[in-house]
């Protein structure tokens, strides 16, 4: 039987060598090199095999490393190696500490987009994850110890996956998955599980400045979708819960750490946990509102502005967190806004444009400073963004330059900072449509701005989804999904991590 001591990454194009090494996971061979690539890919086929098998054991997945593998080219991160094994099936052990595959309640993702989804276009480029010496270091810096040659988990043991490479190791190997496979390696055992929905690893996704971004809209009342536009995956989300003040009136939403929040015009909102792929009630701000600027950073979001329940409108603002789920009252603006737009820029958190008392639209916008906690107007920030209706400016940030789309001409904006200017670069994808600014969604997502709308029709019709990545050029637009979705976005935001 040959051994496999160095893997092909089509990823990055080259070979790898070093990592874990095959004593490691406990065999008493020669200490053949296995790359940390390699036994990630190998921890994501064992997990999404089980699915449909609802078996697995540590043995074969030291065979799967060891024994006869043949490596293939991939086509995306999860598929960065493919495995093929010589000979037959062999009977395998179901692990003791496997809990049912039905109870994870964790994210499902469509790779076919069947049903209303619309075959997706080729693969494009994927985001950052760490190399082998850079997961190597997030791994140590996890917390725990690994296990030393032959020798087990202190915190493991049992014949489970992370006593039998040691935490490190594990951790390493999760880091390094794309976050569409961690329902499925959820599944191989009790430890898993709980690295993956207690919110482990996404605190040191976080920790590390590892992050996927997907598109989470609404283009149904009580209907999401969620899209991951780097490999072009669609994944499943559950209907929100039924609720009357979300039947009619105006809603607002926003993702933040794991969660996506949604919120009525009365003290009603809604949290939806990737972790554990359900809707829940969510806890109301100290000043409930609608209609406000919202801006997320890691596991906190700003909001700011908006109306109460009686249409007063507002100028308070406060701060979310998403590990705790409280709100803390910041202090307020200097000017009461509505219909306005919330980024996080510079480190620093911005509400741009709006409409106060009287329906006069604002052309200025305010900046809160972390550090000193104070709001400073910045006038003519967002001339001529809200239009006649009064709509939300359409603004997005993509590494610390600010965009807009001016829906009325149709035309992308970049924000000059230092003359405090809109300089115009081109025009929005030619089949978008609006009414007035509203039905029209305009995001950052990672490196890319994403925009999200379609033509209207007497008998509904479809949206698409365009990103392009800046770079002060006139922008050139891909079209990167077509869902069977309406085609009037009520709601739309991105989650990172």
């Amino acid at each position: 039987m040959a051994a496999v001591d160095r893997w092909w990454s089509t990823d990055r194009g080259r070979w790898y060598s070093g990592g874990a090494t095959v004593k490691s996971l406990g065999l008493d061979k020669d200490n053949y090199d296995v790359s940390k690539d390699a036994l990630a890919v190998v921890l994501a086929k064992r997990a999404r095999a089980m699915r449909g098998e609802r078996e697995w054991s540590t043995t074969r997945m030291r065979m799967d490393l060891c024994e006869e593998a043949v490596v293939l080219e991939g086509e995306s991160v999860e598929a960065e190696s493919k495995w093929v094994l010589p000979g037959g099936s062999r009977k395998r052990s179901a692990p003791e500490d496997v809990d049912d595959v039905e109870d994870l309640g964790l994210e499902e993702v469509d790779d076919c987009g069947g049903g209303k989804r619309s075959k997706p276009p080729s693969p494009s480029p994927q985001p950052h994850t760490p190399d082998i010496r850079e997961a190597h270091a997030l791994g140590r810096r996890a917390g725990g110890s690994t296990a030393a040659a032959g020798g087990e988990e202190q915190n493991g043991g049992g014949g489970n996956l992370i006593g039998e490479i040691g935490r490190d190791l594990s951790i390493n190997c999760l880091l390094k998955l794309s976050r569409s496979e961690y329902g499925a390696v959820a599944s191989l055992n009790r430890d898993f599980r709980s690295v993956v929905r207690g919110g482990e690893i996404y605190r040191l996704r976080r920790q590390n400045k590892i992050a996927e971004h997907w598109v989470y809209f609404s283009c149904n009342v009580l209907e999401w979708d969620a899209y991951d536009p780097y490999r072009k995956r669609w994944i499943s989300v559950p209907k929100m819960p039924h609720d009357e003040c979300f039947m009619c009136a105006d809603k607002e939403s926003l993702a933040v750490g794991t969660e996506l929040l949604v919120f009525g015009m009365t003290h009603i909102v809604f949290r939806y946990s990737i972790l554990t792929n359900s809707w829940t009630r969510g806890e109301v701000m100290s000043a409930p509102r609608c209609l406000f600027g919202s801006a997320s950073v890691g596991e906190k979001a700003y909001v700011a502005g908006g109306t109460d329940s009686f249409g007063r409108i507002l100028n308070s603002a406060e701060v979310y967190n998403s590990e705790t789920h409280t709100w803390t009252p910041l202090p307020s603006m200097n000017r009461e806004r509505k219909n306005c737009s919330g980024v996080f820029m510079d480190d620093k958190f911005y509400i741009i444009g709006g409409v106060t008392n009287n329906n006069k639209v604002l052309t200025c916008g305010e900046e809160y400073d972390m550090q000193s906690q104070t709001w400073t107007v910045i006038e003519n920030m967002s001339e001529g963004l809200n239009g006649v209706s009064g709509a939300p400016p359409l603004i997005a940030v993509v590494k610390n330059e600010l965009y807009a789309a001016d829906y009325s001409e149709k035309d992308v904006k970049k924000y000059d900072k230092k003359n405090n200017k809109w300089i115009t670069l081109g025009k929005l994808p030619e089949r978008l449509a609006s009414m007035n600014g509203w039905g029209l969604a305009f995001r950052a997502c990672g490196d890319r701005l994403i925009v999200i709308g379609g033509p209207r029709t007497s008998v509904g019709g479809t949206i698409e989804l365009n990103s392009w990545i800046p770079d002060d050029k006139p922008p050139v637009w891909n079209s990167i999904a077509r869902p069977q979705s309406g085609n009037f976005v009520y709601n739309c935001a991105v989650m990172g991590c």
